[in-house]
């Protein structure tokens, strides 16, 4: 969301936003910054936290085969019981759904904006995501997404 400068969207539709240490360093560690770096590092409604039991995190990564973000992430919401886990990765989300957690992707997060008026459309946002990061969706996403939020 930081990407299409629409991070605001997260404290809107779920008031408190945590994130594991390993999530906020893949954003701001890198070399060249990406649009909504520096939001990042500014906002006060994000709060990150480090994971405390590093032995889940180990497990995701051995066995399950997640990068670091994507671990820390289930281990950190397992840990602190959170109500909703917000993780795009495929393998991550059949963990995160085998573990019992309430996920949503992305594209969910932009049709829950969109049902709550929060943005007027879902399409040019999508878009964008595909345009100027590494976000991928099949046409056929694409097209059901759409026919969701009832746009063309």
């Amino acid at each position: 969301m930081a990407a299409i400068n629409h991070l605001a969207l997260l404290p809107s539709l779920y008031g408190q936003v945590i994130i594991p240490e390993a999530v906020y360093c893949e954003f701001v560690d890198i070399n060249s910054p990406v649009p909504g770096t520096l939001e990042v590092q500014s906002v006060d409604w994000l709060e990150v936290r480090p994971v405390a039991n590093r032995q889940v995190v180990e497990r995701l990564q051995n066995e399950v085969r997640l990068d670091a973000g994507e671990s820390e992430a289930i281990a950190l919401t397992l840990e602190i019981g959170a109500e909703l886990l917000l993780i795009d990765e495929r393998r991550g989300r059949a963990e995160a759904d085998r573990l019992g957690l309430r996920i949503t992707v992305l594209l969910g997060l932009l049709v829950e904006a969109k049902r709550k008026n929060l943005i007027n459309a879902v399409k040019p946002l999508m878009d964008a995501l595909i345009e100027t990061s590494e976000f991928r969706v099949s046409a056929t996403l694409y097209r059901l997404i759409l026919d969701m939020v009832e746009e063309t």
